[in-house]
């Protein structure tokens, strides 16, 4: 049995002795993805989450063409609550814009965001499931209550300057809210981003954002996702995929590319991205009295001497009946 899955088992089996934590035994990074998962990094921890990109947009009736590098860098946070951590997001780009007429050099912040994020529902929280002590594949056979989703909710400013070439002057200032679902169904998590963006700008935007992520084994995971936002202005469609290598429990490496539907613009990017973990001042917090462990073990021991009672019993009542006689 691997590490990650004397984890789980460990997880599910101590489930009602610690408090629902969302801490985890490895890296809850949100890349190489765009979409944000559901539950928070912990208590007191610390996570850096980097990447750089290749871009390269081209527009075929406008006849323009930007090349250049994006760097990513988010830090989250959490603080006060396990459900509730702090994010500030930010991609600062550089290119070189190109069309008929001229061709210069552009350097901004793409994106420029700061939020918080907070578990509102989780259906593993106070949930026991029945633990068949004999059969594993009872154990590990579909469970319906798994498409119950985790619910959470981000609320967020953009924070951008007026004379961003890369957006509108009255972008600058605006709101950013969220709806986040996430589900887990064993070796597959599932998590959809409802967005609401630029609130109360010109040209407001409307998004969502599905993540589909598999886990291969105790290092690799693969992810393919699909992004579509729209609004007066500008609406499109972008696939991703890419994957991931857990180096430690607190490290993690990332690849992913992406691309569009349209030539109005035509868009692709392809990076690299780093994320790091510190949890140095992280600390289980647990509750008095007995686990879901403690108390099966306890009812395994009571049904072996129940059973060994039993077949005493029937070893006694055996030796207690009287011999048949013969027969003339």
């Amino acid at each position: 049995m691997t590490r990650k899955l004397n984890f789980f088992v460990l997880a599910m089996l101590f489930g009602a002795t610690a408090v629902h934590a969302q801490y985890t035994d490895q890296i809850n990074t949100n890349r190489p993805g765009q979409s944000m998962s559901g539950y928070s990094v912990g208590k007191t921890v610390m996570q850096i989450e980097t990447g750089i990109s290749g871009t390269k947009d081209e527009h075929e009736v406008l006849n323009y063409e930007a090349k250049g590098i994006a760097l990513d860098f988010a830090v989250r946070y959490g603080a006060f609550a396990e459900e509730l951590e702090f994010i500030l997001d930010m991609q600062y780009r550089f290119d070189q814009y190109s069309d008929a007429l001229y061709t210069y050099n552009r350097n901004d912040f793409k994106n420029l965001s700061f939020g918080a994020k907070y578990l509102v529902y989780d259906p593993n929280k106070n949930y026991k499931p029945e633990v068949n002590v004999i059969s594993w594949h009872a154990n590990h056979k579909f469970k319906w209550h798994s498409l119950i989703p985790t619910i959470a909710v981000y609320g967020g400013f953009n924070l951008l300057g007026k004379n961003n070439p890369y957006s509108f002057p009255k972008d600058g200032l605006s709101p950013k809210l969220m709806g986040i679902t996430h589900n887990n169904f064993g070796k597959w998590v599932w998590v959809n981003n409802f967005i609401l963006d630029k609130i109360g700008t010109s040209y407001p935007s409307y998004g969502w954002i599905t993540t589909v992520t598999r886990g291969f084994n105790e290092h690799w995971t693969g992810f393919v996702e699909f992004q579509a936002y729209k609004s007066d202005y500008y609406a499109d469609g972008v696939i991703r995929g890419g994957a991931a290598y857990l180096l430690s429990d607190n490290m993690q490496l990332d690849a992913s590319i992406s691309t569009n539907f349209k030539d109005t613009p035509s868009i692709l990017y392809g990076g690299v991205g780093f994320s790091w973990r510190f949890d140095a001042d992280y600390h289980d917090i647990l509750l008095p009295g007995k686990g879901d462990r403690e108390n099966l073990l306890e009812e395994d021991k009571k049904k072996q001497k129940d059973e060994k009672d039993k077949r005493k019993k029937e070893r006694e009542e055996l030796l207690e009946e009287p011999a048949a006689e013969p027969q003339p």
